[in-house]
This record gives C-alpha cells, structure tokens and sequence, in this order.
C-alpha cells in the first residue's frame, strides 16, 4: 500500500482506537439517565412522573387517568409512582409549587 493511502487508514485507526474510551464513559451514565427521565414516563407496568429539581421544591402536576377523571397531585423531588400504566395516559407540571 503507498504511504498515501495508507497514512489516513492510520489516521483513522489512531482516532478511532483513542474515541472509544471516550464514547464508553459517556454511555456508562446514560443507562440512569433512560431508565428515570424527568417528568412523566413509563415502565413496561406502571407511570412514574420524576421531579428533576436542585431546590427541593414540591411541585403540583395533572395526572390523565384512562377510565376516570383526571386529577391533581402534588409531588416532591425524585420519582412518585402514579399507578398502573394501563390506567395513566399521562401527566404534566402545572406551574405551581405546593
């Protein structure tokens, strides 16, 4: 192979090779970060609404229920089980703290 063609396959090779420690600490936290989104989300059986905050403030949020009325709940930092994900559509910040 002439030096030509064979100095970017090198080039290639030595970025590549240095990239993907780099790619595999990024992904290591990813994981966390998929599986407790903030706001509202669901696991294959149940809907969690998770209130991201750096304050530790109470927030209030409207819950879609299916197959009844929807109502308010007010929830803390961190994830706050709703229910079953067949019976929640959905929920929202409202805006306010309580």
């Amino acid at each position: 192979m002439s030096p030509r063609r064979s100095l970017p396959a090198l080039v290639g090779a030595v970025a590549l090779t240095l990239g993907l420690p780099v790619v595999a600490a990024a992904s290591a936290h990813a994981p966390a970060a998929v599986m407790n989104p903030c706001g509202f989300y669901e696991t294959g059986s149940d809907a969690f609404y998770n209130h991201c905050t750096g304050d530790g403030s109470n927030v209030v949020i409207k819950v879609k229920v299916a197959w009844g009325p929807d109502y308010e709940r007010c929830v803390g930092p961190g994830k706050s089980w709703l229910g079953g994900a067949d019976k929640i559509q959905g929920a929202h910040y409202l805006g306010r703290t309580c």
